[in-house]
């Protein structure tokens, strides 16, 4: 029976960088480690990871396998899982920690079931029981009302993270760590899918994900018109990205690619600005992380100013306007 030993992180590249989920999991990877005394790994596996491997050692891996190969050129699960499935097989990690990012979503359960081992998903924090060794994993339950903590004995243990749950350890390119250039022959003919084309879509501004300060607006709004002119003036004096609830997307008054949600996009940003929104459980699970929220609403029941951190009564036609103008002085001041 195999010594099961370390912390693997799968990490997911950018334009040859490390993706920002990665650098998070390293950071959460490096204080598991070190709570047991052991190592934490990184695989890479692109058709050019370039500088990704020394990066990665920048923040905090002590090991990285760098795996190439031409058909690892863009995500397809049959062939990632294959580099990751051998590597795991031979180096035997303790754990392994995957981003709850459309890749990790699709590749944890599959990695998972293949190992004969459970997967925690989603979580929201990570920590070792000193006794057992074992991963105490803390994930959202109940639509984001409630946190569960679990634990399994079964090893290797395999969990999805979410973005920005955790924070990154500082960059330190004087870090020292050892690359590893790892040859995994890839059978092509296990592939069951055909990519037939990939379209991107081009990102204007901020992402979401990356934003400091999120402007979101919801079915209050009323229509299109607002979300191009009076959040994007707020977004834009603030250097920030516009959001959306559900309602608006479902609308059609805002593309998809804005919604903030239990079935959108997870952030967790310094600061929130709710306007206009209702605060469904469902809404409040995409934002739940954020730092500091703040609640513009016309209704004093709205459940959004029981999450909130500061709120803000009033008309959002009223209250916003005037609340750009006055920061346009101070900023200004």
């Amino acid at each position: 029976m195999a010594e099961y030993k370390g912390i693997l992180v799968c990490g997911e590249l950018a334009d040859e960088k490390l993706a920002s989920i990665t650098t998070e999991l390293l950071g959460c990877g490096r204080k598991l480690a070190n709570s047991l005394q052991e190592d934490l790994s990184c695989l890479l596996a692109s058709d050019a990871i370039g500088e990704a491997s020394k990066e990665a050692i920048a923040f905090g891996a002590d090991k990285v396998y760098a795996v190439e190969h031409p058909a690892l050129k863009e995500y397809q699960a049959d062939f990632y899982m294959q580099a990751i499935e051998k590597l795991v097989k031979e180096i035997s990690p303790r754990t392994i920690l995957m981003g709850q990012t459309f890749m990790g979503r699709d590749l944890a359960p599959r990695l998972a079931f293949r190992l004969g081992t459970s997967l925690a998903t989603d979580c929201l924090d990570l920590s070792i029981d000193p006794e057992t060794k074992l991963l105490i994993q803390t994930r959202p339950v109940y639509g984001g009302n409630a946190q569960a903590i679990f634990t399994s004995e079964l090893v290797p243990q395999v969990v999805t993270v979410r973005t920005k749950a955790m924070s990154p350890l500082d960059r330190d390119d004087s870090r020292k760590g050892e690359v590893v250039p790892t040859k995994i022959d890839i059978d092509t003919s296990k592939v069951m899918t055909k990519i037939l084309e990939t379209v991107k879509e081009e990102a204007v501004g901020i992402k979401l994900e990356d934003a400091p300060v999120i402007v979101c607006g919801g079915r209050g709004m009323g229509g299109p018109e607002p979300f191009k002119t009076t959040l994007k003036a707020l977004a834009d004096l603030l250097h920030s990205a516009v959001g959306s609830s559900r309602p608006p997307v479902d609308n059609g008054w805002v593309a998809e690619s804005l919604h903030i949600g239990l079935t959108g996009k997870i952030v967790a940003p310094d600061i929130y600005i709710a306007i206009a929104v209702s605060g469904s459980s469902q809404h409040i699970a995409g934002c739940s992380g954020s730092k500091h929220l703040i609640a513009i609403n016309k209704d004093p029941e709205a459940n959004i100013f029981r999450e909130a951190e500061f709120g803000v009564l009033g008309k959002y036609e009223e209250v916003v306007p005037a609340f750009t103008n006055k920061l346009k002085e101070l900023l200004a001041g």
